[in-house]
């Protein structure tokens, strides 16, 4: 008989279609808990906990100097654990129904400039062989297509599809879209895609993106590879593949795309999601209307 962890694992998998990725964290998490009931009320299953304890956990990870948006990501697993424990009638109260996530910082992506992606573009100078046209392709795909970072890395060479010059990418939880290629990087994909057939090993012949030895490519290293690039030209913080989908988004609202098409391209499963890039076309919009509107001559 499965236990509840791993019962709520193939919930998380097969029913609400997370990725191994999340369903890892969410675990983890609940796993974390489970420890600390142990540690601190000598209580072996937690299926039967009350909120005082839930508030207890709370308050050591916050004493250890865990961040409030971290935090508020363990409560976000609890809660799905103990509504899956409610669903299945495993247990009778959710100790997580009154819980109120704590208060974070609103924090705003600064995109990277029209201007500093120019410049970028055009400074890269990569070797001709296979990993430096394989770097430049990534930059430039996370730009015109704002995928995310685990959906580059996860990007099937069967979901590529040049006669139809479209890309098929599984987003969060397996939901599927299609994005344009842009006449840009079309002829950077057959590029790689003739340098990747001539790779000595394939080992991960499935996925788009490899490394030299034919290997499915590590999230730490595409971050580190736009890390890097982008550290030649901008002095932001925050040089990330995150940052550029925000900046596929803002460029896109900045130059009259509309809110709903955008949405689309992004994979948001509603326009919520979406709005929050619109702070940034709202401040060029009020630029370009106190430059333009006569009254302000």
């Amino acid at each position: 008989m499965k236990t509840n962890k791993e019962a709520f694992s193939d919930y998380l998998l097969l029913e609400k279609k997370y990725s191994p990725h999340t369903v890892e964290a969410y675990l983890n998490d609940v796993v974390s808990f489970e420890a600390f009931v142990k540690e601190s009320f000598d209580q072996e299953s937690i299926d039967l906990v009350n909120y005082s304890q839930v508030r207890s956990w709370i308050v050591f990870l916050v004493d250890h100097n865990i961040s409030n948006v971290s935090v508020n990501r363990k409560m976000a697993s609890l809660k799905a654990f103990y509504k899956f424990l409610l669903k299945t009638k495993q247990i009778e109260v959710n100790p997580m129904l009154k819980h109120k996530s704590l208060k974070t910082p609103k924090v705003v992506q600064v995109p990277f400039s029209e201007k500093e992606l120019k410049d970028l573009l055009a400074a890269i100078e990569v070797p001709v062989d296979f990993e430096g046209i394989r770097d430049k392709l990534i930059v430039e795909m996370f730009y015109v297509t704002g995928m995310r970072r685990a959906e580059l890395i996860h990007l099937m060479i069967k979901n590529v599809d040049r006669s139809n010059n479209t890309i098929k990418v599984l987003g969060k939880r397996n939901k599927e879209r299609i994005i344009p290629i842009l006449p840009i990087i079309a002829d950077q994909i057959d590029s790689y895609v003739g340098e990747r057939d001539g790779l000595e090993s394939l080992t991960d012949c499935d996925y788009f993106f490899v490394s030299k030895k034919g290997l499915k490519l590590s999230e730490s290293f595409v971050y580190r590879l736009i890390n890097s690039y982008f550290s030649r030209v901008s002095e932001k913080v925050k040089k990330s593949p995150h940052v550029l989908r925000h900046t596929f988004a803002t460029h896109l609202l900045n130059n009259g795309a509309d809110l709903n098409s955008v949405k689309e391209l992004l994979g948001h499963s509603s326009l919520a999601s979406t709005q929050v890039y619109t702070h940034n076309s709202l401040a060029e919009l009020k630029k370009v209307y106190k430059d333009a509107h006569p009254r302000n001559k």
